[in-house]
């Protein structure tokens, strides 16, 4: 048809006063789908790009996903598991050193004398520590040599074997401190015994002038104290593990390190209520613990001889 307008084009734009395009006109060039955005505007529902369902009913909340509540009872049982597994552990250790602490061979003042001729207290004193923080070095660099390649399931039983031979030889320090600051404990050797491991447990020496730290030592507490020590003494002991070798340097040095400043801490307080060798009363011989009985031989049976076998 010649000479008419399509009904698409717009040939004559209502402006208004400033020049700019009306709504109008704009939703017109931009097509059907700028209109209806113009309309949802207009009604004052939040669009598509403003998060809403264009319902006018507004933003739905997005609820976290909880987990479910059998897993959580199962990770919480785990733990519980886990944390009473390491309480019976404690417990089982403790007893441990509970039992090998009264049969640790002890040496008097008398033998100690006799083996290191022309000392004085603190030079035997000194004599002393430096052995035990040899041995317990040793032990450091062994358990560490064995760790060089770590196996999870055996860790706890390497810190357990460290502990146990670290109580034992410091437990053999602190009792030779007190002979030789001449602080022997009353009683016989279990009596004695626990003494030294309440030393041991607390860093400190006992004064046998004051019965009271004696009787604190062979109460309840002492468990509860010695479970504790040991918690400490493994968590101080773990770097010991790690692997390549570099745990036995750390495990020699840190063992040496801790057993000079317990046997320090306890010879500090020796030291203050020290009896001079001139002055100490004779006092009997330490009783050893007793070993157990060799078994005795079975002879064996004789097989009766036959005498009619060819010779």
């Amino acid at each position: 048809m010649t000479g008419t307008t399509p009904p698409r084009k717009f040939p004559f734009l209502k402006r208004r006063g400033d020049g700019a395009p009306s709504p109008a006109e704009s939703d017109g060039e931009r097509g059907l789908g700028a209109s209806l955005e113009a309309e949802d505007t207009t009604d004052g529902a939040p669009g598509p790009r403003g998060g809403g369902t264009g319902t006018g009913e507004g933003p739905v909340a997005t609820e976290p996903a909880s987990p479910a509540p059998g897993r959580v009872a199962a990770v919480r049982d785990g733990l519980l598991r886990q944390g009473r597994n390491a309480k019976a552990g404690l417990g089982v250790l403790a007893d441990r050193v509970i039992e090998i602490a009264p049969r640790i061979p002890v040496r008097d003042l008398h033998t100690l004398r006799a083996q290191f001729p022309g000392l004085g207290p603190e030079q035997l004193a000194d004599r002393l520590i430096s052995g035990a923080a040899h041995g317990t070095s040793t032990v450091g660099a062994s358990v560490g040599a064995a760790a060089m390649l770590p196996v999870p399931p055996a860790m706890p039983a390497e810190l357990a074997a460290e502990i146990t031979a670290v109580a034992a030889i410091e437990l053999k320090l602190i009792a030779e401190l007190h002979e030789v600051y001449g602080q022997r404990p009353d009683g016989g050797a279990t009596r004695r015994a626990t003494a030294y491991l309440s030393s041991w447990t607390n860093e400190r020496g006992i004064d046998v002038i004051r019965p009271l730290t004696i009787t604190a030592a062979l109460s309840g507490p002492l468990k509860r104290d010695l479970r504790q020590q040991i918690t400490k003494r493994m968590i101080r002991n773990l770097p010991n593990l790690v692997p390549f070798l570099v745990g036995a340097a750390v495990g020699a040095v840190m063992n040496r390190r801790d057993t000079r400043k317990l046997a320090e801490r306890v010879r500090q307080d020796l030291r203050a209520a020290q009896v001079p060798w001139d002055q100490l009363t004779s006092l009997p011989p330490l009783d050893q613990p007793e070993l157990p009985p060799a078994p005795t031989p079975v002879p064996l049976p004789l097989t009766p001889r036959d005498d009619n076998r060819p010779t």
